[in-house]
């Protein structure tokens, strides 16, 4: 079994120093490939990061019938890293997502809009992914059945039907769910009629595929704002889209940078899509500018803590928790974490501690007391952002840390272990003891 392994001496011992390259976001990419299928002919779908959940995705395009092919430059650390995935999308789609890929990737749930509203069915397998808490599926249902589809759960599979197509009406989501928000608003654009969508999810994702889907001939209002207006068009036709860059990976490296200390220019990630998270690192006493091409992070001292505290966006990122939870560990001072989106993300405080972090955790709180330095251990990584989180809490940490189950990791980041190295750190790839065996 692959791992990731670091060696440090501690906070600041390897500072980062050069630029971390930031490309096509992870969660916006794989839905653009699912609307793809909403337009029969060829789709060309760029700055695509090279991961290997879009290799999933790829595949399960190709099991519902489309040619796709994956192009990425190879392991590319000095530069964006990304590609382009081309899909050509046949006249008659498969309906049938299978459990056997569904399993290993969440998104996958995104192509049961497309699959509705392009062939008038759909058989798509309850989805795995990261095991980060309850992510049902009750709203994408309930907004389905209200636009004309019969939706059931049947065998494992989520079975939406339809007879002839979707009919416009009125949507309120009980939360501004990503998933669900995508979801409908990929179904609703072949509806026939006008759709609102109240209480929709904001996030840069949900434009980026607004946009796309504009530029495939849909008609959307309110991109951008908590309610989207959709007049249902007959049909949408193939374009090339740009995937807009990965705020979370953006992100990811500041609090690197963060942690470890250094200078890290984070080129490609935008500013404004992570305002308050900048704003909690400065406050904290790093040094932050925004360039045009990115932005800078120069931190030479123990941070202060800081209290977080995730919401939909614009708030803070879920995603972006277990850093913060691992910056909170070796700050100066006590921070309390709450977690409102995912309840299960405090499975990494138990890896942390694993590390000699000060934590207690209470429902969806926890409150980190900051240490000078961690210890080196063995951990596991549960979900893509824990694991990554765990790496850079071994750089604060005196001995080697090892972190199991590094896979999740490179289901979000390219080249991750790679480019800390360039930057400074002492990181590598590891076969680590399979602990199931």
């Amino acid at each position: 079994m692959q791992g990731f392994q670091v060696r440090s001496e501690g906070p600041l011992s390897h500072p980062l120093r050069g630029t971390a390259h930031v490309g096509g976001a992870k969660n916006s990419a794989l839905k653009l490939m699912a609307a793809a299928l909403l337009a029969e002919g060829r789709t060309r779908v760029t700055n695509v990061p090279d991961i290997l959940d879009v290799h999933v995705m790829a595949r399960l395009l190709e099991e519902l019938g489309c040619t796709v092919a994956v192009e990425h430059p190879g392991r590319v650390v000095d530069a964006n890293p990304s590609g382009t995935v081309t899909i050509d999308v046949p006249a008659e789609l498969g309906h049938v997502a299978p459990y056997d890929l569904v399993r290993r990737l969440r998104a996958s749930i995104s192509v049961l809009g497309p699959l509705v509203a392009r062939c008038g069915r759909a058989r798509v397998a309850l989805p795995g992914g990261d095991n980060i808490g309850s992510r049902g599926l009750d709203m994408h249902m309930t907004g389905l059945t209200e636009l004309g589809a019969e939706v059931r759960i049947e065998h494992g599979f989520v079975v939406a039907e339809v007879a002839g197509r979707l009919t416009g009406t009125n949507l309120w989501l009980d939360f501004p769910s990503v998933g669900a928000t995508e979801n409908l608003l990929m179904a609703s654009v072949l509806a026939d009629g006008t759709t609102v969508i109240d209480n929709v999810a904001r996030e840069p994702e949900i434009i980026d595929l607004c946009e796309m889907l504009v530029e495939m001939g849909a008609m959307i209002e309110g991109v951008s704002t908590s309610t989207l207006t959709v007049h249902g068009v007959p049909r949408l036709r193939p374009v090339e889209h740009a995937t807009v860059t990965d705020r979370i990976v953006a992100g990811t490296w500041a609090f690197a940078a963060a942690i470890a200390g250094g200078e890290l220019t984070v080129h490609g990630g935008q500013a404004r899509h992570l305002d308050i998270v900048l704003d909690k690192l400065v406050s904290a006493g790093a040094m932050v500018s925004e360039l045009e091409t990115g932005f800078h992070v120069h931190v030479d001292d123990r941070l202060a803590a800081f209290d977080v505290v995730t919401l939909p966006y614009p708030g803070f990122p879920t995603d972006l928790q277990p850093f913060s939870m691992a910056l909170a560990a070796v700050s100066d001072g006590t921070a309390m974490i709450t977690e409102n989106v995912f309840e299960a993300r405090f499975m990494f405080a138990q890896e942390l501690a694993r590390l000699g972090a000060e934590l207690r955790t209470d429902g969806h709180h926890a409150v980190v007391r900051g240490r000078p330095v961690l210890s080196g251990a063995p951990v596991v990584a549960h979900d893509i952002r824990a694991g990554a989180a765990l790496v850079l809490a071994g750089m604060a940490a005196q001995g080697t840390t090892t972190v199991a189950e590094s896979q999740h990791i490179d289901r979000g980041y390219p080249y991750f272990v790679e480019m800390l190295s360039g930057l400074g750190a002492d990181v590598c790839r590891v076969d680590v003891p399979d602990l199931q065996a």
